[in-house]
């Protein structure tokens, strides 16, 4: 098979693992108002998580490159939330106002990370060895969690599971789609994988600091989120740590 076509269809299955994520919201229909504040809480312990991988993984490339990604992620996600929020007739389907604001923050700020996590799928099949392979079966795995982070926001807010599915495969296609010119010229690409793993951090950050946790409160205890944060956060970590260890 030519190598360019296997690296997109890798990049593609990392994609569409991203769809299975909502997949416990096919049982679990109704949510009370406390239901939907634990979900906010588990959602941002997700993306706290993810974000401080993120961070991880760049730090270790470029350092200062990285920092800096993460000042523009948190700049451009601040000032993008105060352009939309203007807009009172905001709307996604049948969603209006502000859940329809924070469903389309939380799935540019999930295709932002996946922008990054793309070229990393393209720079990995450059490299030697089977790193191309091992990068991409971590992805495929690791996108479930951040698919079922997208539903936590978007099933309690309206939107269908099967809608819930689909833009959560929405928001991985920049892996296939930046995967491939990430391996074919792999010197350009390279030096840009710490700012974008920054952004998509600084991005997450900001939108669980800003959005998801003030929003939790409104309806349980801190003692309740603090709890769901902390535990999602623990169960991803772990979950990562085992994902390494296969």
């Amino acid at each position: 098979m030519d190598p360019v076509i296997y690296v997109f269809l890798a990049a593609l299955i990392t994609a569409l693992a991203t769809g299975l994520g909502p997949l416990p919201f096919v049982i679990w229909r109704s949510m009370s108002p406390k239901a939907v504040s634990i979900c906010n809480g588990i959602a941002a312990g997700l993306m706290i998580a993810a974000s401080f991988s993120l961070l991880q993984e760049g730090m270790a490339l470029s350092p200062t490159r990285t920092i800096l990604g993460l000042v523009g992620g948190f700049v451009f996600i601040a000032i993008s939330h105060q352009i939309i929020e203007r807009y009172d007739n905001f709307h996604i389907g049948d969603i209006v106002g502000a859940d329809a604001v924070k469903m389309l923050m939380i799935v540019g700020i999930m295709t932002l990370h996946s922008a990054a996590e793309g070229v990393g799928v393209g720079v990995a099949y450059a490299g030697e060895g089977n790193l191309g392979e091992f990068i991409t079966a971590a992805i495929a795995i690791h996108n479930i969690p951040e698919g079922l982070a997208i539903a936590l926001v978007l099933v309690p807010r309206g939107a269908k599971v099967w809608q819930a599915m689909g833009w959560s495969v929405f928001s991985s296609l920049p892996q296939p789609l930046l995967a491939v010119p990430a391996f074919m010229f792999v010197t350009f690409f390279t030096p840009f994988l710490p700012i974008g793993l920054g952004l998509a951090a600084g991005a997450m950050i900001w939108m669980t600091l800003s959005e998801l946790i003030p929003e939790a409160l409104e309806n349980a205890t801190s003692p309740m989120i603090a709890s769901a944060v902390t535990m999602s956060i623990a169960g991803m970590l772990l979950f990562e740590l085992l994902l390494r260890a296969v």
